[in-house]
């Protein structure tokens, strides 16, 4: 066997060693024309009563779980991973909720075992489940390591998380939702470090961590304000394996998912420009939140956008909308929530027309 040949089987085993679990290694990402590796939405409700403050008003809580008197989540999971080839989920959760109003403090044991119910749910159909700290950076309205909690207090908590969920190689770790108006990018990145640092030191050694930049995770800001000082963000051995840049895009006229109707497919304005900026640095992103309103303009500009995020999935992983869970279907703008009639479930028409995986 030639020495080039030897040379280049070596490093395509080396990097499907390394690549982490669920993630197509390095040497396969070229050319991937079979559409993103994965496909769902969010089971919201644990977030509820969180404000863009990071205030969480924990006495609001609606828990997507039957047996607790909320919405049934774990039934709405398995129809979407059943009947739509769905296959990530991610879990929003309140700061506060976790560790019951004690900042720096342990995991509450019974708030814990509810959240944890929703987890479990999610594991049992097979699909990648992603915990979302959903508080904007800030702790009642003070920002991490910027005049807030401790990076200390917030590795804490990420420690404890990683430490209960490390040996399940599904899960995956959503380091903070949404943050924005932080003063200083450097800085966050610095928290962010520290989070991954624990993450992977807690024995969570191959599961996705998603990297939240600032401008509310924007995709469109990413690559000139928050991606260049996340690069610098590395696992403990000082490769970037596993670490996926976690950004949103909303369709309506100001970027705020409140809309019913969609005016834009953001691919000239934000995801080609990501695409070209993650092939350049050679990274990974996923969109993490994304949707609108059960309307024919949404339906047009979101089956665009996910075309595109399917014919450039060599740098996108995927995408997971917004957002199933406890929302009233009746009154809520972005509901993917379906609706369900004996054991038959019946999505929105936004999801029938863009988001259901063909087989």
């Amino acid at each position: 066997m030639a020495i080039s040949h030897l040379s280049a089987i070596l490093a395509l085993v080396a990097s499907a060693v390394a690549a982490p679990t669920g993630i197509l290694p390095l040497s396969e990402r070229a050319g991937n024309t079979t559409g993103v590796q994965f496909v769902g939405t969010n089971i919201a409700g644990f977030d509820f009563g969180c404000s863009i403050q990071g205030e969480c008003n924990t006495i609001k809580i609606s828990p997507p779980l039957s047996n607790l008197g909320g919405a049934d989540g774990p039934g709405q999971m398995q129809h979407f991973a059943k009947d739509d080839g769905w296959n990530m989920f991610r879990l929003p959760v309140g700061w506060q909720y976790l560790v019951n109003n004690k900042v720096g403090g342990n995991l509450d044991s019974g708030n814990l075992q509810k959240y944890d119910q929703l987890v479990q749910a999610c594991l049992r159909t097979g699909a990648y489940c992603v915990i979302d700290i959903h508080n904007y950076a800030r702790w009642n309205g003070q920002i991490i390591g910027q005049g807030g909690p401790s990076n200390e207090q917030f590795v804490s908590l990420w420690t404890q998380l990683a430490s209960k969920y490390a040996s399940n190689s599904k899960m995956a770790f959503g380091i903070m939702n949404e943050p924005h108006d932080v003063p200083d990018i450097d800085k966050w990145a610095d928290t962010v470090q520290a989070v991954v640092t624990a993450i992977r030191n807690a024995g969570a050694k191959t599961q996705m961590i998603l990297i939240p930049g600032n401008d509310w995770t924007s995709a469109q800001a990413f690559p000139t304000k928050s991606g260049p000082a996340l690069l610098k963000v590395k696992n403990p051995d000082g490769s970037t394996d596993g670490l996926i840049f976690d950004v949103h895009k909303y369709l309506d006229s100001d970027n705020s998912g409140t809309h019913t109707e969609c005016v834009t497919d953001n691919v000239s304005s934000a995801f080609e420009p990501l695409a070209n900026w993650l092939r350049e640095n050679n990274r990974q992103a996923i969109n993490s939140e994304t949707g609108g309103g059960n309307t024919a303009s949404c339906q047009k500009y979101l089956c665009q956008q996910i075309q595109f995020l399917n014919q450039n999935a060599d740098v996108f992983l995927g995408y997971t909308g917004w957002s199933a869970g406890s929302f009233n279907p009746q009154t809520y703008e972005l509901s993917e929530v379906p609706s369900k009639n004996g054991n038959n479930w019946q999505d929105t028409s936004l999801v029938r027309a863009c988001m259901v995986k063909k087989k």
